[in-house]
């Protein structure tokens, strides 16, 4: 294999060994190439900052995507987080005591959420959810979850596609494999969709004495609906369940704290990760006391949950969040965008669809030809200094001229993406292959 320094290669040279070496290429599905731009996309950066990437060949590319899959709501590498982290790093990153951070984050997480009273920590959301449902388990005795939405890779969750038969071919949520998940634990959790009260309803008619929590992200695709979480609400106290929120993705961004303080909907338990510590590993499990005190009957605990960097990394998140106001402004500039974009297509007839919570927008391209216009629009997009997909996170290193330029940008692709749908000769632009599907959610 040789020792050859990584920085000579280009990003899918580098690309094509990591897919000999690693199964699957990357560590995470959301940023396998295939999803962007096949055999094009630069795949590996050098350094990022704010609201720029540079890649292996010093290529500066302006980060119009999900912006770190949703880590950096600061924009990347921000100073403040990084004075911080730098600070505890040199103090000592990892000990045979406890870091002092810890409680003081806690402290914080609660008296942003009068609700909550005890926390627990890991550093992943995937594993923070696993642990949440671990909790409700322990609490209530009962096994069953009723879920919507994302909510990781852990089996608890899979799971849910193990089918009827003795193939594990489920396809409740397209894209997701059970393979490896035991067939012991199908039926253990119940699908519904988000604002669907009859599928719930169904879930808790038959399986409502079983149930130890509903889990949920309270918004994604659509700003949230406090009627529905209302209903929630009630349907989790009716039936002794305990109601749990999901905001590793939806957190942070609309409101400090998390989406659901600006319904008025407390949940027993919410999960944060991602956003919280602006791209250093970092989750938070908080709760209500009487659900929370169920850690104690069961084994949680990890190792690299009591280092430092990731708390120092979050108190320094929230802190600039809240001095900064950065809510209001990744909203706006959120709006900016859908609304561009929404201009923008009609100005050229190009039919789309547009969704998301604005700083967590999304938009599709009706018709057959979605992938086609899609896997089209991000080789344009790059071609002119953008990684650019159909989904934008918005940050606050995203500032009014970043947008307005991105937007005038846009303006120029969808015109060329116009001719092409027109001349019928849409795939005859691609320079590769389609990007490939990703897998689906029930929100």
């Amino acid at each position: 294999m040789g020792t050859r320094r990584t920085s000579t290669l280009s990003g899918q040279d580098l690309y094509k060994r990591a897919k000999q070496l690693i199964p699957g290429g990357t560590q995470l599905l959301s940023k396998r190439p295939e999803l962007f731009l096949p055999d094009q996309w630069p795949a590996y950066y050098s350094k990022c900052k704010g609201a720029y990437v540079w890649d292996l060949k010093g290529h500066r590319y302006t980060d119009m995507t999900n912006h770190g899959i949703g880590t950096c709501i600061l924009g990347y590498n921000d100073p403040d987080v990084a004075k911080a982290v730098q600070k505890a790093v040199r103090a000592g990153s990892m000990c045979t005591l406890n870091c002092p951070e810890e409680v003081e984050l806690a402290e914080l997480l609660c008296e942003l959420h009068p609700w909550a009273e005890q926390v627990r920590y890991s550093r992943c959301g995937g594993e923070a959810m696993a642990i949440a449902v671990r909790i409700a388990r322990a609490a209530t005795g009962r096994e069953a979850i009723a879920f919507c939405g994302y909510h990781g890779w852990h089996d608890w969750y899979l799971s849910a596609n193990l089918a009827n038969d003795n193939n594990l071919d489920g396809q409740l949520l397209p894209g997701l494999e059970p393979l490896g998940v035991p067939r012991g634990l199908a039926g253990t959790v119940q699908p519904f969709h988000y604002n669907n009260r009859e599928e719930l309803g169904q879930i808790i008619s038959t399986q409502g004495h079983r149930l130890a929590a509903i889990v949920m992200e309270p918004a994604r695709s659509g700003p949230p609906d406090a009627e529905f979480l209302r209903y929630v609400r009630a349907a989790a106290d009716r039936i002794g369940a305990v109601l749990i929120f999901d905001e590793v993705t939806s957190g942070w961004r609309q409101e400090l704290g998390g989406i659901h303080l600006a319904t008025g909907v407390n949940p027993d338990m919410a999960v944060f990760a991602k956003g919280i510590s602006n791209g250093y590993a970092m989750a938070a499990i908080i709760g209500k006391a009487t659900v929370m005190r169920a850690v104690q009957t069961t084994f949680i605990s990890s190792t690299y949950w009591t280092e430092r960097i990731g708390p120092t990394a979050a108190l320094a998140t929230i802190r600039k969040m809240k001095k900064y106001k950065v809510a209001k402004h990744v909203v706006l500039m959120g709006k900016k965008v859908q609304e561009g974009w929404a201009t923008i297509a009609k100005r050229y007839a190009i039919s789309i669809h547009i969704d998301g919570i604005y700083p967590l927008s999304h938009f599709s391209f009706d018709g057959d030809g979605d992938l086609s216009c899609k896997t089209l629009f991000t080789q344009l997009m790059l071609e002119k200094g953008y990684l650019a997909a159909t989904t934008f996170y918005s940050t606050f290193a995203h500032t009014p001229e970043i947008i307005a330029h991105y937007l005038k940008t846009v303006n120029s692709v969808f015109g060329i993406i116009h001719q092409a749908i027109e001349q019928g000769t849409v795939k005859q632009w691609l320079k590769g292959p389609l990007a490939h599907a990703g897998f689906k959610r029930l929100n």
